[in-house]
């Protein structure tokens, strides 16, 4: 499966504050980092940021949050830990996975959440 070629985080980050109409001084100041650093970052002139003032970015936006800290290379900070509650099963069911569609991931995910309750109503 070819990877699909996909835009810099920071030309889509601009493109959206663009459409968005704000300046980017008042966008930089609600993301709490400088102007200047917030050009350098829709220039792909440095690394996006923390996963964190990513999520506050796509927040702003009114964007996805995991699909935007995926665009820039980070992960949410719940992951990490997930990760590490099975640090063998999570990486092998990522990689189990990898190449279903958006559909098919979906129904996997209801199956989860379906056996997840399933598992609670057994314990009561």
């Amino acid at each position: 499966m070819a990877k699909k070629s996909r835009k810099p985080f920071g030309q889509v980050l601009r493109e959206k504050r663009v459409e968005k109409k704000y300046s980017l001084r008042k966008f930089a100041q609600l993301v709490g980092i400088s102007p200047t650093y917030l050009s350098q970052v829709e220039q792909s002139n440095v690394d996006p940021p923390t996963a964190d003032r990513v999520k506050r970015m796509a927040e702003i936006l009114g964007e996805d949050v995991d699909e935007w800290t995926a665009l820039a290379g980070r992960l949410t900070e719940d992951l990490p830990d997930i990760i590490h509650e099975a640090p063998k099963a999570v990486p092998d069911l990522l990689r189990a996975v990898r190449g279903l569609t958006a559909d098919q991931l979906r129904r996997l995910r209801e199956d989860a959440e379906r056996m997840k309750r399933e598992g609670k109503d057994e314990e009561q």
